[in-house]
């Protein structure tokens, strides 16, 4: 059985997820000043190496002093300080960002540009303003592009949000459907058999006290799913008797995968309802998992009479509210958990009887657990 690796620390993901941000942000800091720098020299035609290094000290430490300064907003909620804070942010990084990317120049330089703004403040405001200028347009860029951001993981959220909301719908309307159906079967025996209809209400009990325990679970291991499917087998097995030859395949490998709970259980009452209760004689069902690549492989397959005969039986027989609701259910569960890249296929089987094959991606490691195993 594969065993789950230990993830890191929460903390120190997160710490270096910050760290590659800091480093890509100061990347780009980094191009914009030369490409301001080169802006720059060819305006006023000054040197490009002296103009670089002028542009890089003041940009990176307007940079510095504005990322750092967001940390400390007590407010702050999202990436950038909301209201008044932020352009009160952009203010304070560029004065002080240029007074130390001065300062630093000057000293690699061993040159002094504040006795030149000292005798000529004018010069200090020609030369001050293009930073403002540059750093607002810096600053917005980012601003700008930590806006879409956010508003791209506010529409996940929601997202994620509804998806769940549907299959909590979903389920909660699968719960009832099995009961249902299950008291249905119950109902019919009680009049031709009370014996066996009281040896089916016992394992009913314990039946549905454990499925729907795990039906209030989002994802459970695919072992209890399998336990779940031999406990309603051994339902259906006091109903059908001898007529029912039932077989449950689930590699040890596979136990531990999540899957969501009652997937396989519409799919094993379609099979008995509709392929193996109406026909006479032995009906064979087989229940199994296998891997294809990435993906698990859950079959459901029966020896029974087949979809067409199958359709034309129910094109006879009066309507049935919930007929051919537990499949499109399970198609829309589906559907909502892994989109596209899920399928599901009901087929006739070329010996005879039906085949339904659910295909779904595995997303994430197993995660070990001991309860639960197929009978």
């Amino acid at each position: 059985m594969p065993t789950a690796s230990v993830p890191p620390p929460i903390d120190s993901a997160l710490q270096r997820s910050s760290a590659a941000a800091l480093l890509s942000h100061g990347a780009q800091v980094a191009l914009v000043n030369l490409a301001i720098a080169g802006l720059i020299a060819t305006i006023n035609g000054g040197r490009f190496g002296h103009v670089l290094l002028y542009a890089q000290c003041i940009g990176l430490s307007i940079w510095l002093i504005v990322e750092f300064g967001r940390q400390f907003d007590p407010r702050r909620t999202r990436r950038w300080p909301s209201g008044w804070r932020g352009p009160a942010l952009i203010a304070i990084g560029c004065t002080l960002g240029y007074a130390a990317g001065t300062t630093i120049a000057d000293a690699i330089f061993g040159y002094s540009s504040w006795r030149d703004y000292l005798r000529n403040p004018t010069q200090l405001m020609r030369d001050f303003g293009p930073t403002v200028v540059f750093c607002a347009i810096v600053a917005s860029g980012f601003w700008a592009r930590g806006q879409a951001r956010e508003q791209r993981e506010r529409i996940a959220a929601a997202t994620h949000a509804a998806t769940l909301a549907r299959l909590t719908l979903l389920q909660s309307q699968l719960e009832p459907h099995m009961l249902f159906n299950t008291l249905a079967n119950l109902r019919a025996l009680i009049a031709a058999d009370p014996l066996r209809a009281q040896e089916m209400l016992d394992r009913l009990i314990a039946f549905l006290r454990a499925t729907l325990a795990a039906s209030r679970l989002a994802e459970h291991p695919l072992a209890d799913e399998f336990a779940r499917i031999a406990d309603y087998l051994a339902l259906m097995q006091v109903r059908m008797g001898e007529r029912l030859h039932a077989s449950l395949a689930l590699p040890p490998e596979l136990a531990t995968i999540a899957v969501p709970p009652l997937l396989l259980q519409p799919l094993v009452e379609n099979a008995i309802k509709h392929g193996l209760e109406p026909q006479r004689g032995v009906g064979e069902l087989r229940v199994e998992a296998a891997l294809d690549g990435a993906t698990l492989v859950l079959v459901v397959a029966d020896s029974g009479r087949g979809l067409e005969a199958a359709a034309a039986a129910r094109a006879r027989e009066p309507v049935d509210p919930g007929s051919g609701f537990g499949l499109a259910q399970v198609r829309e569960r589906l559907h909502a958990l892994h989109g596209d890249a899920a399928a599901f296929a009901l087929a006739p089987r070329d010996e005879g009887g039906t085949r339904a094959e659910i295909r779904l991606p595995l997303r994430t490691r197993p995660t070990a657990s001991e309860s639960g195993s197929p009978r």
